[in-house]
């Protein structure tokens, strides 16, 4: 990918829309990617406690935010 803002990183915000770390996974950031996936996902387990749903909303937002504005270069 060519850096910030290419089309490659929209492809990862959408990817990242859909499940949670694929984004990054795309992208190649395996780390970032399992934790971000394991994040949401407890999060969004725990969901009925209502809390827990709006920080997993947030960690979901943060991970789609991070693909897209990731930069390959540095």
């Amino acid at each position: 990918m060519s850096g910030q803002n290419s089309s490659g990183n929209v492809l990862a915000a959408i990817c990242s829309f859909f499940i949670p770390g694929l984004g990054q996974l795309v992208q190649g950031r395996i780390l970032a990617a399992l934790l971000f996936f394991v994040m949401v996902g407890i999060n969004y387990f725990f969901a009925v406690l209502i809390i827990p749903a709006i920080i997993g909303g947030i960690f979901h937002l943060w991970s789609i935010i991070d693909a897209a504005r990731f930069d390959s270069s540095v």
